[in-house]
């Protein structure tokens, strides 16, 4: 008897120990959960890269390491974006003047937001693994190449139709502004077709893309020709810092692809849009023992010539204050110039282009004192 019980009790414990010695040579999966997962060490059959568009995340916990699987998934996209950016430079204008170079790096990034976010509402996590060794989770997130391949080129042909929709409307409208509209309109899907294009070669093994029927820059130089030949924007102010602020405002216009003529009273040789604008500066009484104040306004009117229809109207204004009145005005007109030639510049060619709409106009939009000298014209 003692001699079965002893067998009986030696057995079970030399069947612990083996089993015990078993998973410490496979990693004590069963103490600290699943073995480490094939992929980890990227040679995953079940997620193959011929099958998916793969992105591994790490992190102290899950939701931290599937944000950097989403994040590594993107980055295969936008780098691809970035490597074809510069096709679109034409389009993407790079001045290195002002804030342009910035602006640039701004469109591009919402051309990527636009396009590869769309693409990545398709990732999901395919597998998670968490090495209780190391106290990290892993996350493999990935993106099924039939499905992602068939959704983007659904979006590729769709903006196909319109973008040669566009064209041809612009070519055929006997109207300036439409035909530059149209033009504009058409470039705009263009490169957004481009990058879905870049997300396209991607997911397709080969790299390839869809050729397209049209090219961003020989899009961009026939609305740069047209603009230059056929619509003639001039820019008028009056009231305070006449030069200054219609310089600054030509040239933020310019900037935005208008390009500037001189408004002549010969019948014929009217402008197609006319900037009109009222800029005043005058001193505030502020009871501050250390600072002096100045307010300033500008009242902008877009008006149609050949109509004498104003079409819109944009208001901006402010007080800036330094030691002397002399220096305040001189913040004051430095703050006008920098909003005239940028934020007031884009609003105003959005408008132009058919983009955005203008605030209809008022008799008086902002108040701005009415009295002051004569209207400046200038050509740039």
């Amino acid at each position: 008897m003692s001699r079965a019980r002893t067998a009986a009790g030696v057995f079970p414990r030399i069947l612990v120990l083996t089993l015990c010695a078993s998973t410490l040579l496979g990693g004590c999966g069963w103490l600290s959960g699943r073995t480490k997962p094939a992929w980890i060490e990227g040679r995953s059959t079940e997620f193959s890269p011929s099958q998916f568009v793969l992105g591994e995340g790490q992190g102290a916990s899950k939701p931290v390491a599937t944000d950097q699987a989403y994040a590594a998934v993107a980055r295969v996209f936008k780098a691809e974006i970035a490597a074809q950016a510069k096709d679109w430079e034409s389009y993407v204008q790079v001045d290195n003047r002002g804030g342009s170079q910035a602006e640039r790096r701004l469109t591009l990034e919402q051309i990527t937001r636009v396009s590869t976010d769309k693409v990545l509402e398709n990732v999901k996590v395919l597998d998670a693994w968490y090495d209780a060794q190391s106290g990290v989770h892993h996350v493999l997130a990935g993106l099924q190449r039939g499905p992602g391949e068939a959704a983007l080129l659904e979006k590729v042909r769709e903006l196909d139709q319109a973008v040669d929709g566009d064209v041809r409307e612009a070519r055929q409208s006997p109207d300036k502004l439409a035909k530059a509209r149209g033009l504009r309109r058409a470039l705009k899907n263009l490169v957004l077709r481009e990058a879905y294009n870049a997300d396209l070669r991607v997911i397709r093994l080969s790299g390839q893309g869809e050729p397209a029927a049209y090219q961003v820059h020989a899009l961009t130089a026939e609305l740069e020709q047209f603009l230059a030949a056929h619509v003639r924007v001039a820019v008028e102010v009056t009231g305070d810092h006449v030069d200054p602020v219609a310089h600054a405002l030509a040239e933020g216009l310019i900037r935005e692809g208008l390009t500037i003529h001189q408004a002549e009273a010969r019948e014929g040789s009217a402008p197609d849009v006319l900037v009109r604008a009222l800029v005043r500066v005058w001193p505030l009484d502020v009871r501050d023992p250390q600072f002096t104040y100045v307010r300033w306004c500008g009242d902008v009117e877009i008006v149609e010539p050949a109509s004498r229809r104003v079409v819109g109207a944009v208001s901006r204004g402010g007080r800036e204050g330094h030691l002397t009145e002399r220096e305040a005005a001189a913040k004051a007109l430095r703050v006008i110039q920098q909003e005239f030639s940028g934020d007031l510049a884009k609003t105003i060619a959005s408008h132009v282009f058919g983009e955005a709409p203008l605030p209809a106009s008022m008799a008086q939009p902002a108040g701005c004192p009415r009295e002051g000298g004569p209207a400046t014209l200038r050509t740039f």
